[in-house]
């Protein structure tokens, strides 16, 4: 473990030493993460995109929309979660046009969290929370952002038994990869959940993570 944390500081030592919280947000390109997950091979859609009233299980993680012991309130038209997550951290789905789509955008398929408008609605679409639980505990991850118009989102994160790590805000929101990373290199990411406030709402797409392989 120490071994790994010292390789993770080496990559980006003035943004994890200066950041001061259990996970920074740090140069995406700093980081080795050899796991990837994308969209692409999802059923999808243009405009709405195509309905996910169910969790999304793909290879090494699984989306919805947040944790078992959780709850999700509206704020304006946009998700809240509230609450501590129950042991051990279990996903679960929204509720019908309330969770996830899939949807075609400049090329790509993305994943949108719907809101409380509910799906079809635009004022729905982005708006949403997106969780995600890894199938085993991360120390670093990455995802691009996609449609965001200069508002906020907030990432929050947690371990196995529910207990939150830290939330690190993003704002402005935009059309990039952010990267984060545990300060102290301890691989304990077992979830994350996105909530945003942004006017138009928010995607995800090419979610990044795992572990550089062992060459020693």
């Amino acid at each position: 473990m120490k071994a790994l944390a010292s390789f993770f500081l080496a990559l980006a030592p003035t943004a994890v030493l200066a950041c001061g919280a259990p996970v920074c947000l740090v140069d995406p390109d700093s980081l080795i993460l050899p796991q990837i997950i994308t969209f692409d091979d999802i059923r999808s859609g243009a405009g709405p995109g195509h309905n996910v009233d169910d969790i999304l299980p793909l290879p090494g993680a699984t989306f919805g929309e947040r944790f078992a012991g959780q709850e999700v309130q509206a704020r304006g038209t946009h998700d809240e979660i509230i609450g501590d997550p129950f042991a051990p951290l279990t996903m679960l789905p929204g509720a019908a046009g309330q969770n996830l789509s899939v949807v075609h955008f400049y090329g790509n398929a993305v994943l949108n969290g719907y809101g409380t408008a509910g799906f079809p609605k635009r004022e729905g679409q982005g708006e949403g929370a997106i969780a995600v639980l890894f199938d085993t505990p991360q120390s670093a991850l990455a995802f691009d952002l996609r449609g965001g118009e200069e508002g906020t989102a907030l990432v929050s994160f947690h371990r196995s038994d529910g207990s939150l790590i830290g939330q690190v805000p993003v704002q402005p929101t935009g059309e990039f990869t952010v990267g984060f990373l545990r300060s102290t290199g301890a691989d304990d990411i077992a979830g994350f959940i996105i909530t945003n406030s942004d006017p138009q709402g928010i995607a995800i797409d090419t979610l990044r993570f795992g572990k550089p392989p062992d060459l020693s």
